[in-house]
């Protein structure tokens, strides 16, 4: 299940407030600002902040560059 574009237009990260990358396949949207991902269950993003998952460096860098090769945009 996919976020619709109007949804993805005003979601922002709940700690730094900035945009967010979405990321439809994995479920997920990720601040590569602070590292964090926020989970998407049942077309619903979680977005607290104790619920978010600490993503490492490699894992930050595979999905920096996935947005980039894939044309991800952020949120707004």
């Amino acid at each position: 299940m996919t976020l619709s574009s109007e949804l993805l237009a005003v979601l922002a990260c709940p700690e730094d407030k900035g945009p967010l990358l979405y990321f439809g396949d994995e479920g997920g949207l990720y601040n590569p600002r602070l590292q964090r991902r926020y989970s998407v269950k049942e077309g619903i993003p979680i977005m607290l902040i104790d619920e978010a998952e600490a993503v490492n460096d490699a894992d930050h860098l595979e999905l920096v560059a996935k947005a980039e090769s894939e044309g991800i945009t952020p949120t707004f």
